[in-house]
């Protein structure tokens, strides 16, 4: 910037010579000056007018647009977790082999408190309290009266519950619209479908999340909005589930049990027709875990899938099955039966006294300890541990529920030859009624793998052969003898071919510290018609006692065959087959002559 001087020397010199004041140039300087930069100051403010200007303008357009955009919106409560949180509150339904409803959703709402706008928040408090009972006056009467500004009182509602708390009018008692699962059919398959719960939620939306059984195997497909349309369709028939249930409760009730399970399945494609566990719950209202006691005292633990038990003389069919499959014995071939049998300080004994032979057939029938554990000393420990691996008694079970990962069979840790004898009439492996049910299957199919499922099989899976048909086919005529002839004989149901075997075990201490002298666990396996089965059926009662007689009776062919065929009796019909009729003798017509 370049500077004029105020006192020139030039204009100095011709004002001099002129006979000018000097001091007049300095002060028109000064003038000029002080103008120019007055001009420079007004010029920087109008500038700086007309920026501000400009924002304001800009601010009050964008906040006209804002407030146009609210108004054509409609008005939402402010989200309790952090903003942007995606919920995904649909979630498809789950239905039965018949289209019928297992679970769907309705909707309801929640109920929080906003205390700054509360009016009278010792009314509210006591009229809450009063409404629910897990509530306290006091607790509330804290919050609402304190810093906090929200409050969640309650997640769900009924329609009745939410007209109530409408009724007393206070305004800070707000509610907010969500979907919830529902279980149509309360109890009914609870093991199955487990349950569900709300996961992220705010006041005007819920996520629901699958925490059990099929609904957290398939949480992501029930919960994908491209699939809310489509239900999930399972295996089980709502009919024959319900039949089933009745049928287990009043048996287990009657048999003074503390627990039971039941497993339906349909031998040729693997399908669970029903699955029961009993106690069981309202996944409604689904109980908590228990944190103490063990696992099976709770409702919660399913016995169909979670309950690893020795099964005892269900297993010997397996035995002999794989003798005849290896070609070591047929129906007929006679085996050692005298008793007992010993190895090492170890000592085998049946039931009953049977003799010094019976047949392979008779072995069954009669369920002697002694003919088995000889078969099984004829197969081997390896080839022994390759069938019960074949046979799916090495691994938990591929169900689609999410508990069955925990049924994981108890093998051995030394698998001797005493551990192969006692394995094949059912002590020493531990496996579920539902492993139980899937092996017995390969027998009644013919000798094909399969795998059991809770879905609906549109198209039934072919599996490898485990055994051959011949071999099946022996095991099932004298499962059928089993019935017929021996401990099952109050399995039989008029018009229907079953054929089974019983077992009987000793149940373990929980501390691991042996068995029980009077406890057991009692399993009948079954499968009909015996002819061609279609079905297997697997019931196990825990700790059974029949006391109609003089004396308490624990055999699984006073307790659980009973339970177990009038089962048959109600659901046989149910799954579409047809009594067979046995032909009666003549009309009583006499024929005569003229």
């Amino acid at each position: 910037m370049i500077r004029t001087p105020l006192r020139p020397l030039a204009r100095i010199l011709e004002a001099r010579n002129k006979g000018e004041n000097p001091d007049a140039i300095e002060r028109e300087n000064i003038r000029l000056r002080h103008e120019a930069m007055r001009d420079r100051a007004r010029q920087r403010a109008e500038s700086r007018l007309l920026l501000l200007a400009a924002v304001f303008c800009v601010a009050y357009a964008v906040i006209g647009f804002r407030m146009g955009v609210l108004a054509s919106t409609d008005p939402a409560e402010p989200q309790v977790y952090a903003a942007g949180a995606s919920i995904r509150a649909q979630r498809a339904d789950i239905v039965d082999r018949q289209n019928r409803i297992l679970a769907t959703n309705i909707e309801t709402y929640s109920l929080y408190a906003k205390p700054p706008i509360m009016i009278d928040p010792a009314r509210a408090a006591r009229e809450l309290a009063a409404m629910f009972p897990e509530l306290n006056e006091d607790r509330l009467l804290r919050d609402f009266t304190g810093k906090r500004k929200f409050i969640w009182l309650r997640r769900k509602l009924s329609p009745e519950q939410k007209q109530a708390v409408h009724d007393i009018g206070e305004p800070g008692l707000l509610f907010g619209p969500r979907e919830m699962r529902l279980y149509p059919n309360g109890r009914l398959a609870a093991h199955v479908l487990g349950g569900a719960s709300f996961g992220v939620e705010d006041v005007s939306a819920a996520e629901v999340i699958g925490v059990a059984g099929i609904e957290r195997m398939f949480d992501e497909r029930l919960r994908d909005p491209a699939r809310a349309d489509k239900p999930l369709m399972l295996s089980l028939d709502l009919a024959v589930q319900d039949a089933t249930e009745q049928v287990l409760e009043g048996g287990m009730r009657l048999m003074n049990a503390k627990g039971a399970a039941a497993v339906l399945m349909d031998v040729h494609t693997g399908e669970v027709i029903s699955l029961v566990s009993l106690p069981d719950f309202d996944p409604n209202d689904r109980p908590r875990p228990a944190v103490q006691g063990h696992a099976s005292d709770s409702p919660l633990f399913n016995r169909a899938v979670q309950g690893v038990y020795e099964l005892g003389s269900t297993f010997k069919i397996f035995a002999t099955a794989q003798a005849i499959e290896l070609g070591l014995v047929n129906a007929e071939t006679e085996i050692d039966t005298r008793g007992p049998l010993r190895w090492g300080k170890f000592r085998i004994r049946d039931f009953h006294n049977y003799g010094n032979k019976l047949t392979v057939t008779k072995v069954i029938v009669k369920s002697s300890n002694i003919g088995t554990a000889r078969i099984a000393q004829m197969i081997g420990t390896v080839r022994q541990q390759e069938f019960m691996k074949k046979l799916g008694f090495f691994d938990p079970t591929p169900l689609e529920i999410t508990e069955a990962g925990g049924g994981k069979p108890l093998l051995p840790p030394n698998w001797s030859e005493l551990s192969t004898m006692t394995i094949s009439y059912g002590h020493g492996l531990s496996a579920t009624p539902l492993h139980l049910a899937t092996a017995y299957a390969m027998i009644a199919n013919g000798g094909y793998r399969i795998k059991p499922t809770v879905l609906r099989q549109p198209v039934p899976p072919k599996g490898e052969r485990v055994m051959s048909a011949k071999a099946a086919e022996a095991s099932r005529i004298m499962l059928r003898k089993v019935v017929t002839e021996g401990t099952a004989s109050f399995g039989e149901v008029a018009g229907y071919e079953v054929a089974g075997k019983t077992g009987t075990a000793d149940k373990p201490k929980e501390n691991g510290g042996g068995y029980y002298d009077d406890k057991v666990i009692a399993t009948f396996a079954s499968m009909f018609p015996a002819s061609d089965p279609k079905y297997v059926l697997v019931v196990t009662l825990d700790e059974p006692v029949e006391t109609t007689g003089p004396e308490p009776r624990r055999t699984a062919g006073w307790t659980a065959v009973p339970v177990a065929a009038e089962m048959i009796r109600r659901v046989a019909p149910l799954l579409g087959l047809r009594p067979a009729i046995e032909p009666g003798g003549a009309a009583g017509i006499t024929l005569t002559s003229n």
